[in-house]
């Protein structure tokens, strides 16, 4: 199999590996039972050298074996995740937070005791992790092969025991598709410029003191600070307790120091904190430091976490990638005769939600790919552009004062089919019943759960979740049609977050790369969402630094 991607060719292969790191392998019918002999190799590598006509690997794990294949130089088209696959049937059964490993699987099957996963890695953790975790071993005397095929035939019995088996068949393909681009990515990693990024440090804060002191701008910033208080007042502006402290002893309440919160007080200490807090963050989190532990080589790496969230939108395990500040986007520069390809699906949850209401007036709204809000305000919506785009992120995600709600009243009369479709999440949240995305991943239900203000914010995450899972599930499949039209090129797929991706490509071939971009979005609201008018814009920049793209 050749770093290119092999054609889809062949059937479904399951490919177990053994504690002494050889592999074994057999082909899989449509039931997901042993087809075949099964064959021996040496490592999980071999295995898959061998047989470059396979359309789909099954495994424990993506992440367990793909990196090693791809440092071999194999890429595959095509897998089946089982344990990714488990946490979601899981979750649709009703099970949220079971055991997810493949031993926890078949001794689920086999009714033994039922051992508890790894502990996950905490999201975006300050340094990189030092070990891989091992799997779960399974119960003694059991073949990793036999477990594997046993608990993948069972997991395709239960897809069509699903609400909707067509779509959970969707999602389990698209939720193993994601995992292989996340693996992919952080191989490949996102080009930095070391010198770029030290030079805008010192720009922003100055130099450094030894001993892990802060820099001198924010030094100077925390001494603004404590003037602003009077003489002989010490302020320290990284502690919020201190900070509410001084305020208080110049007669001024706040309930935080939240930099919305801070903006509405009057007062000459609030524009240096407020400075002092954005330069803090950038320090603490993309400072010296941060450099040092993730960016070698002229990459930074990390590791995504598919299905990260209970909405299905990714984490990462380290370096805080899905938050990079605007300012600090000018070190990610694309190599030498190579362009980054950054592409954006703007308004996505507004019209995820026409898609999976299938209201008509929202539909129709959703259609052109021009601005949503100005198309809503054009049909007759009351007030201007941001009383529309007020009044449908109110539905999205539950405004329940102020202008947004009564926005939220106009948009109820006149879509009112989108407006129930949260609505009614939002009911099924605030009684401690699931609710499920468009294509089936469902929250946990909490069916002892109490009323009163829990129960509203249980509410407005229900009402939240159909939406921001359902475009999960469409980033889920843009990604991975976006990485099929790129087979045959140069380009590589290197950042991912909610709804934009970045694509390094040779300047040669940017505008092909833009363009199927655009064409993958198109597609993959076809196939996340079946046929209905809504589209799914995505505005595209052939850039040399991110922080050039729009």
């Amino acid at each position: 199999m050749n770093d290119k991607g092999p054609a889809d060719t062949g059937g479904r292969w399951a490919l177990a590996e053994y504690a002494d790191g050889s592999a074994r392998v057999c082909p899989l019918d449509a039931r997901g039972e042993p087809a075949g002999p099964v064959e021996a190799a040496p490592d999980a590598v071999a295995a898959v050298r061998a047989r470059p006509g396979v359309g789909r690997w099954v495994w424990r794990s993506t992440a367990a074996v793909y990196p090693r294949l791809l440092a071999a130089g194999l890429r595959v088209a095509r897998c089946y995740d089982v344990e990714a696959a488990e946490a979601l049937l899981l979750g649709h059964e009703g099970g949220h937070g079971l055991p997810r490993s493949l031993s926890a699987a078949f001794a689920r099957r086999r009714r033994l005791p039922v051992p508890p996963d790894v502990p996950a890695a905490v999201p975006d953790a300050a340094q990189p992790s030092l070990f891989d975790a091992a799997p779960v071993p399974l119960p003694a005397g059991a073949d990793a092969l036999a477990a594997l095929t046993e608990v993948y035939a069972g997991q395709v019995a239960r897809t069509e025991l699903a609400a909707h088996p067509a779509r959970m068949r969707l999602l389990l393909a698209a939720e193993s598709a994601g995992t292989l681009v996340a693996a992919e990515m952080g191989r490949a990693g996102v080009p930095w410029r070391e010198d770029i990024h030290r030079r805008l440090l010192e720009e922003l804060l100055g130099e450094r003191y030894p001993g892990g002191q802060p820099p001198r701008r924010l030094a100077e910033l925390a001494d603004e600070v404590s003037r602003a208080f009077g003489e002989g007042v010490r302020v320290r502006p990284d502690l919020p307790a201190d900070v509410i402290r001084a305020f208080s002893r110049a007669g001024i309440r706040l309930s935080s120091t939240r930099a919305w919160e801070l903006r509405e007080v009057d007062h000459p200490a609030v524009a240096p904190l407020l400075e002092y807090k954005r330069l803090y963050r950038i320090w603490t989190a993309h400072g010296w430091a941060w450099l040092r532990s993730w960016v070698r080589e002229g990459r930074f790496r990390t590791e995504y976490v598919p299905g990260g969230t209970l909405t299905g939108r990714w984490t990462t395990n380290g370096g805080g990638a899905l938050q990079i500040p605007r300012v600090v986007r000018r070190a990610v520069v694309a190599d030498p005769g190579w362009r980054l390809v950054v592409a954006d699906a703007g308004q996505l949850e507004p019209r995820v939600l026409a898609a999976i209401s299938r209201d008509p007036g929202l539909m129709a709204a959703a259609g052109g790919a021009g601005d949503l809000y100005t198309a809503l305000a054009r049909r007759g919506f009351p007030g201007d552009r941001a009383a529309a785009k007020l009044a449908l992120l109110g539905a999205v995600y539950g405004q329940t004062s102020g202008d947004g709600l009564r926005h939220l009243a106009d948009l109820r009369r006149r879509f009112p089919v989108a407006v129930a479709c949260v609505d009614e999440a939002a009911r099924a949240g605030e009684e401690g019943r699931s609710v499920r995305t468009w294509l089936g991943r469902t929250s946990p239900a909490e069916p002892d759960a109490a009323p009163g203000a829990a129960a509203r914010a249980r509410g407005r995450f229900a009402r939240n979740f159909v939406v921001q899972g359902s475009a999960a599930e469409w980033a889920l499949l843009m990604l991975a049609s976006l990485r099929a039209m790129l087979t045959g090129f140069r380009a590589e797929l290197v950042f991912f977050q909610h709804d934009e991706v970045i694509v390094h490509c040779p300047r040669a071939e940017a505008d092909s790369v833009a363009e199927a971009a655009r064409t993958a979005a198109d597609a993959a609201g076809r196939l996340t969402f079946g046929p209905t008018p809504v589209r799914f814009p995505c505005a595209t920049s052939v850039v040399d630094s991110y922080a050039e793209a729009k």
